[in-house]
């Protein structure tokens, strides 16, 4: 199943990918959550209950005349994980680390899909990074490896933008990893269930359709359980709370010469069996006129 958080002409709400349609929850059951944090709130149990419900006649919208939230709109946690490819070691000289580095991104940095990365007024050096989002489903605390997989609802894509030239600025990375709707997550949550074997999915980063990432999730350094196990030791996870996997090799920093987005691109984050993120590059001034 996936799902999505949504905005329609009657306000926000959560949505059933349907195929060419958008399932509208609230017509299913009028106490229905208004977003994805929400519902994964309610338990296990409530993602169940909605696959059933989507089984009946529901309203069905034109995916076009809907606006997408970030999957989770409004997440008490983005955690982020740094320099999990050996790909992306390797481009940028770095020594391989022996523990996940970690940093976190703050709500309003994300934006959903369809809607605009914005490229900052005090820089032209917004980088992409396609990534794997795991989204956590239950309350969790030192989780052990063999159990990781069961506190996971799904996964979504991600693009981790990032401003390089200040992320230089210190030695910690988070100013260039914070500016703005920067941070793309979506359209889906795609449950676990359907995609059992997510480290056999392939990642694919395009910009302007050229391919500039390709991976397949396994090679990350500290895998999906790690990576679990590891926060959920320093902090309690929390339903709705997300793990951004790390990018592999391929980043514009680290191309020669150096590519980074510009207004009027397209950058595509591909995950198979998980869904396509897409948005469009836009200046931070033309959104302020």
């Amino acid at each position: 199943m996936r799902i999505a958080s949504i905005v329609t002409s009657e306000g926000p709400s959560v949505g059933i990918d349907d195929g060419d349609s958008v399932i509208d929850l609230r017509s299913l059951t009028p106490d229905q959550p208004a977003d994805l944090r929400q519902l994964l709130q309610l338990g296990p149990e409530a993602l169940a209950d909605i696959a059933l419900r989507a089984r009946i006649a529901g309203t069905r919208l034109d995916p076009e005349r809907i606006r997408f939230l970030p999957v989770i709109p409004n997440p008490h946690a983005v955690w982020c994980a740094a320099l999990n490819y050996p790909t992306h070691v390797t481009e940028g000289n770095w020594e391989r680390p022996s523990r996940p580095p970690l940093f976190l991104r703050v709500a309003g940095s994300l934006c959903g899909h369809l809607e605009p990365i914005v490229q900052p007024a005090v820089s032209q050096k917004l980088d992409y990074e396609g990534e794997l989002a795991v989204v956590i489903g239950r309350r969790a605390r030192h989780v052990p490896i063999s159990e990781a997989h069961e506190v996971i609802a799904g996964y979504s894509c991600f693009n981790d933008a990032s401003v390089r030239d200040w992320q230089r600025h210190t030695a910690q990375i988070t100013s260039g990893k914070n500016f703005a709707e920067t941070g793309a997550f979506g359209p889906w949550l795609t449950t676990v269930d359907d995609v059992p074997e997510i480290e056999d999915a392939e990642l694919t980063t395009r910009l302007n359709g050229a391919v500039m990432q390709r991976t397949k999730i396994g090679e990350m350094i500290f895998g999906i359980p790690e990576l679990v196990t590891y926060l959920s030791t320093i902090s309690e996870l929390l339903p709705g709370d997300v793990i951004v996997t790390g990018t592999p090799g391929g980043v514009g920093a680290r191309q020669t010469p150096q590519v980074f987005m510009n207004p009027g691109d397209l950058v595509e984050v591909e995950i198979d069996r998980v869904g396509l993120l897409c948005n469009h590059i836009e200046r931070e001034e033309s959104l302020l006129r």
